[in-house]
């Protein structure tokens, strides 16, 4: 799900006398108490500007809330792709077809989904509030991550192009379903949302700069053509959305109530899109394997999979799995609350596959290179979304903890 942040902030009216209406009757006679001096009266906080607006804080249309209970549900719809990729691969093809520029225009859409999503004054508002966190969360998330991408292709000895693809998956920023997650987890949710948002500011640099310190030894690694590609697809969007919200806010009030469930439809359809590329390349293996061996088909599939295909589910079922575990570990060492830890351990292990598949297609030759981020469309919300059901039913304020670090 894009992440949306919308603080209402109430408005401060100039002291004014007003008559107060009790509500409640006291059961007691009230004790006698000293007259109230009504020349200084108390002000009033109020959520409107005038008298002449609706309060800001009304209640959400019906149809608002069922687009956005839709949107809550991208892992499911991923999963479902992800199915109808293996049963039928060409369902897909036409969207196959048009890549890597409907993969590129596809993740530009979805960024622009966030940027019309997000108020940058709240932002900053929330990022002054909570610096600590929010710092170390977008530190564990570029520093955990890409050296657990190393450890793990190189103790499984992946072939190049693969170990490429890994690498180059764990340095992409927070993935988009983590703020969903999160809020299923019963985790905190404001620093999901802006950690999501700093890791993917920050994938313009990062992303290419660690992808070449640390894949670069296996194949050339290109980190300026791989930052402005970034640039283009992830960041420019954002501000372009951003922007709009700013310049236009009353076509993107509009708008805003779409992009989300937009959005995840849009990454849904990328990540089943490059899953059933490899549905395909498995199938065609198995084709030929059963041309020169009368065995079950049973049995050639579970000759592939225990081969390179096997090896490359492995190596994405550890990198999030890891991502998750040390998340939290580092989250709880450091003596941040149960909610904090939560967010920081699926921010931590959930990536942005769909940014992986759209570098790894525009800048790498080998189509094994983009394997792991496809796999991992799958697997890692199949994962997160099974971690957060967990946690739906463990109360965090039932977790003892020895320290806790406060942000203020």
């Amino acid at each position: 799900m894009s992440p949306s942040i919308c603080l209402i902030s109430p408005f401060t009216t100039p002291p004014q006398t007003f008559h107060r209406i009790p509500l409640f009757r006291p059961i007691k006679p009230p004790t006698v108490s000293a007259p109230q001096d009504l020349s200084k009266p108390r002000p009033v906080r109020s959520v409107v500007r005038n008298s002449v607006h609706p309060p800001v804080s009304v209640a959400k249309p019906r149809w608002e809330n069922v687009l956005s209970a839709a949107a809550s549900l991208y892992p499911a719809y991923v999963t479902v792709g992800g199915v109808v990729a293996c049963l039928r691969p060409s369902t897909f093809s036409w969207f196959v077809e048009r890549g890597p520029t409907s993969y590129s225009l596809s993740l530009g859409f979805i960024m622009l989904a966030m940027g019309l999503t997000l108020e940058l004054k709240d932002f900053f508002s929330l990022f002054m509030q909570r610096p600590l966190s929010i710092l170390f969360g977008c530190a564990a998330q570029y520093t955990i991550m890409p050296t657990l991408g190393l450890i793990i292709s190189k103790s499984l000895g992946l072939p190049p192009s693969v170990s490429v693809g890994l690498i180059l998956l764990s340095c992409c920023p927070g993935g988009t379903a983590s703020n969903v997650v999160t809020l299923i987890a019963q985790g905190d949710v404001p620093l999901s949302i802006v950690m999501t948002v700093c890791t993917t500011l920050g994938a313009v640099l990062l992303t290419p700069l660690l992808t070449k310190i640390l894949a670069g030894t296996y194949v050339p690694v290109d980190a300026v053509k791989l930052s402005i590609s970034t640039l283009q697809v992830v960041v420019a969007p954002i501000l372009l959305g951003s922007y709009a919200q700013s310049t236009f806010p009353a076509v993107v009030k509009v708008v805003t109530p779409f992009a989300p469930l937009l959005a995840v439809l849009t990454s849904s359809l990328l990540a089943c899109s490059v899953f059933s590329e490899t549905v395909v390349r498995l199938k065609s293996s198995m084709l030929a394997s059963s041309l020169s061996s009368e065995a079950s088909p049973l049995l050639r599939a579970q000759e592939i999979l225990s081969g390179e295909l096997g090896v490359i589910i492995l190596s994405v079922l550890l990198l999030h799995f890891a991502g998750f575990f040390v998340g939290y570990i580092s989250a709880a060492i450091v003596g941040f609350k149960e909610p904090q830890r939560r967010a920081i351990s699926i921010e931590v292990g959930m990536q942005n596959s769909s940014l992986g598949v759209v570098l790894a297609t525009a800048h790498f030759t080998s189509s094994m290179v983009a394997l792991p981020a496809a796999m991992s469309a799958v697997i890692m919300n199949i994962m997160g979304s099974s971690l957060g059901f967990f946690w739906q039913f463990i109360d965090p304020s039932d977790s003892q903890t020895s320290t806790n670090v406060d942000d203020k």
